[in-house]
């Protein structure tokens, strides 16, 4: 039987991942999967990608009830379904990479498609045409990695910015949701991801209530380059591990 949890120097490495990801996502609207996914494929990458994505709807349902009434709720159908199309394809990608050598190279190159999009400076707006599209591509790089916010963040760049982490949180939830469903229905997920998940919503519910007072007072633009930066970085440092080795 697998351990169910990773030894103590890993599981503080990935709490302290999964404490500075939660207050990126919920000042920002995204951040959590981009800091969290990378850093747990380096300490504990037997437990990728559950326990990303079941910390991550931790997370998100967190951020969404703080300010669920920023949300925009007539962008959310579009979104939804293309998230769950994007999840359905991922779930068929997963089932041939997880466990094998090619899932940190998978989840560091989403890492660093998530910082390109980011810093592209594409402008889309939410139309319902392009939530769909995004979500759908949200849905695919959520589901493998914990990653889905770039997409919907290039969305919502110009969207009032307690509106946009708001709206942004409902949709990384209902994904996050989504991918586990979809993997749990590949035989992805099982007891060892939700033991550690477990062991960390503690840290999350204390981060998201520590973090609660900042929310109205910084800027998304202050905290989105140290996002993009600690997430490069973390990416940059598990592909060449995963290419030449520890």
């Amino acid at each position: 039987m697998p351990d169910l949890l990773p030894a103590l120097g890993p599981w503080l490495i990935c709490a302290l991942a999964a404490a500075v990801g939660c207050a990126l996502q919920r000042l920002a609207g995204q951040g959590f999967g981009m800091v969290a996914a990378p850093v747990l494929a380096l300490a504990a990458p037997e437990f990728l990608p559950g326990t990303v994505l079941l910390t991550g709807l931790a997370v998100g349902a967190g951020s969404f009830v703080a300010d669920r009434s920023a949300v925009v709720t007539r962008d959310l159908p579009p979104g939804f379904a293309g998230r769950m199309l994007g999840a359905v394809i991922a779930a068929w990608i997963a089932a041939r990479v997880v466990g094998t050598p090619a899932l940190p190279l998978v989840v560091g190159g989403v890492v660093w498609l998530g910082v390109i999009l980011s810093v592209a400076g594409l402008r889309l707006g939410p139309a319902p045409r392009v939530l769909f599209g995004a979500g759908t591509v949200a849905g695919v790089m959520g589901t493998l990695t914990g990653i889905g916010a770039p997409p919907m963040a290039i969305v919502y760049a110009d969207v009032e910015a307690r509106r946009s982490a708001a709206t942004q949180n409902v949709f990384f939830a209902f994904g996050m949701a989504v991918s586990i469903a979809a993997l749990t229905v590949a035989g992805l997920i099982g007891l060892r991801h939700v033991a550690f998940a477990a062991t960390l919503l503690p840290v999350i519910g204390a981060t998201l209530w520590l973090v609660r007072p900042w929310a109205v007072r910084v800027a998304r633009g202050r905290i989105r380059p140290w996002a993009l930066g600690l997430a490069a970085t973390a990416a940059t440092v598990l592909i060449a591990r995963s290419l030449i080795g520890p």
